[in-house]
Order: structure tokens, then C-alpha cells, then sequence
């Protein structure tokens, strides 16, 4: 019997005994690590959240990147779904602060490269300073805007072989520039310099960042 889309897609957002399984020893490691660190380090930790939030990123994008599959598609197809998500992903790093210009062109100052232990999700971040190029990675960061690249992927490939115009497919991808948009909005709310500022900020990206991963899972596009 066939089942249509929105069947399918309940059926894999009820998670199965191994996405359980993996879910719970994922949870447990992440427990236990921010418990080594505090236990280890003379750092404490500043809020709840700020210690939740990494993880949520990691888990919802691995999760969501895990149970997403593109649909067969022609090597053509695929080159162009590649070239567009790899535009997306140097948007995502330029926009949420991943890369930036360097010293040449008013950055910080150069200090090459550095490895900043801090609280696990947060860190290890690699920081890079060059004349022209400065470069920060920040675990959750770099995990979630790498699902949301694989997303962005699947949904072009969805987009181009649906009875849809590619223009249309990539329009209709509006959930896309969310990201990108909020960096610009937390960008401007955290240059104020006031903490609760800042801690809007993080509270907005992550929020975005979800209700994005939920709807490029979802991929409203019928092959």
C-alpha cells in the first residue's frame, strides 16, 4: 500500500529503538564531558542554557542530517544542488561570524593559530588570525551549519526533480535564509554590549536554528 508524504515523514520523526539508543549514549557523553571539564578546570559555568544550546545544535543537525537521505538524482542535478549548498555554507560562515576578513582589512590583530579549551560544545574552538583571513570554529557551530548544508543539499535535489520550476524550488526554500538573517539580528542586538543582549542573541539563533533544521527535514518537495 502506498503512503503518501506526510505519512512517510511521521513515520521517521517517531524515533526507532536505535535512534534511541544513540541519542541516549550521545546524551550521556555530553554529560559526562561537561562534568569532566567543571570537575578539571577552574571555570564554572554561567547558565544552564549556555551549556544546553551547544548540545541542542549538535544533536538536532546530527540527527536530523542522519535520517535524511537525497533522492536519486542525475550527476547534473547533483553538481548544481552541490555548488548551491557550497554557496550556502560560505554564506552561513561569512554571515555567523565563522570567517572574516583579517588585519589588511581592519580585522584583529595577527596571532596565527590557537586552540581555546573551553566548555565542551563551545570548545575546543580553533581560532585563526592572518592578514587577510581570520577563521573561528566553534564545535556546535560548525556541526550545525554543517547539517544545515547537507539539508540545504537534499532540498535542491527535491527541488530540481520536482514538477516545479528550479527558480520556484529555490524560493520556496525561504526557511534557508533564516540562519543568516538571525546572524545579522544578533549581530546587531549583541553590539550593544549589555548582557541580556547577547544572551537574546544566543536565544534566537538557537531557536532559529531548530525550527530551520525541522522545516529543510521536512523538504515540502514531491519527486
Amino acid at each position: 500500500m502506498a503512503t503518501n508524504k506526510h505519512d512517510r515523514v511521521a513515520r521517521d520523526l517517531l524515533p526507532g529503538r536505535q535512534t534511541l539508543l544513540v541519542l541516549g549514549g550521545l546524551l550521556i557523553a555530553e554529560f559526562l564531558a561537561v562534568v569532566w571539564y567543571f570537575a578539571l578546570t577552574d571555570s564554572a559555568p554561567t547558565g544552564l542554557r549556555y551549556l544546553v544550546y551547544p548540545f541542542v545544535w549538535i544533536n538536532v543537525g546530527l540527527l536530523a542530517a542522519w535520517h535524511t537521505s537525497p533522492a536519486p538524482a542525475s550527476a547534473r542535478d547533483r553538481r548544481i544542488a552541490a555548488a548551491l549548498a557550497a554557496g550556502y555554507a560560505l554564506l552561513l560562515a561569512y554571515f555567523g561570524g565563522v570567517i572574516g576578513p583579517g588585519t589588511a582589512l581592519g580585522g584583529g590583530p595577527v596571532f596565527g593559530l590557537s586552540v581555546h579549551f573551553v566548555s565542551p560544545g563551545w570548545g575546543p574552538a580553533l581560532v585563526y588570525g592572518g592578514e587577510y583571513l581570520q577563521v573561528a570554529v566553534i564545535p556546535f557551530e560548525a556541526i550545525g551549519y554543517a547539517a544545515l548544508v547537507y539539508l540545504v543539499y537534499a532540498t535542491i535535489i527535491d527541488a530540481t526533480g520536482a514538477a516545479v520550476s528550479g527558480v520556484l524550488g529555490l524560493l520556496s526554500c525561504v526557511s534557508c535564509s533564516w540562519p543568516i538573517v538571525a546572524s545579522l539580528v544578533t549581530g546587531a542586538v549583541g553590539g550593544s554590549g549589555a548582557a541580556i543582549a547577547v544572551s537574546a542573541s544566543y536565544d534566537l539563533s538557537t531557536l532559529v536554528f531548530v525550527v530551520t533544521v525541522a522545516l529543510l527535514f521536512w523538504r515540502p518537495f514531491e519527486r
